[in-house]
């Protein structure tokens, strides 16, 4: 680990959060499990993983975080992958439940089938290195994204990695797969967004 690397955060809530917080740690940041609002203080970001995201606003409701979670998400980087991916969207339909609405987009839930239509396949990118190994499970579909959000990789036409300022989302599980693009990207939105919050001469 090299000083500087960004400190970020996983929800460890559902989902397989210990292989993000290993990807992360393969791409050059400190991960730290978050499960308090208290943990979110002196983080340079947050993943928050797959899941069952109806089941994960339970759970956020439980311990108090969901208010915590939506405010770090509206200032701070959040990469959301799949679940993570509903919640940072601004609508969900297919049912309609409540997200967070960081990201310009309109997500619809499981719309890549069920659990016996996991798939993995390769994607073009925008990113450099050539195609992206992406892993479905029980997947979402982004079907409508606003003018500020970038598309940086799609399946048949439709955005599965968008990036909107801060924020960074994937309706497929990059901490499945050996490739560690998607990771160093947010690790380096991290990075970059805690230089330009430090003080000058930092």
């Amino acid at each position: 680990m090299v000083p500087g690397s960004p400190r970020i955060g996983v929800l460890a809530l559902q989902g397989d959060y210990d292989a993000h917080a290993s990807a992360l740690e393969e791409a050059g940041a400190r991960a730290t499990p978050v499960r308090l609002p208290t943990q979110l203080a002196g983080l340079d970001g947050l993943v928050i993983p797959g899941g069952e995201s109806s089941a994960l606003l339970k759970l956020m409701a439980r311990d108090r975080l969901y208010d915590a979670l939506k405010a770090f998400a509206e200032t701070q980087p959040v990469f959301g992958t799949c679940a993570g991916c509903i919640l940072l969207a601004r609508r969900v339909v297919k049912p309609e439940q409540a997200s967070f609405g960081v990201l310009d987009a309109t997500v619809e839930r499981n719309a890549y089938g069920r659990q016996l239509d996991s798939a993995i396949l390769t994607a073009p990118t925008m990113l450099s290195g050539g195609p992206l190994e992406t892993v479905y499970i029980r997947a979402p579909r982004i079907i409508a994204t606003g003018p500020a959000v970038e598309v940086l990789a799609r399946r048949d036409g439709a955005p599965i990695l968008v990036r909107q300022d801060h924020i960074l989302a994937a309706t497929f599980h990059p901490e499945l797969s050996t490739d560690r693009r998607v990771h160093r990207l947010f690790c380096a939105m991290a990075a970059q967004h805690a230089r330009l919050l430090a003080p000058a001469g930092t």
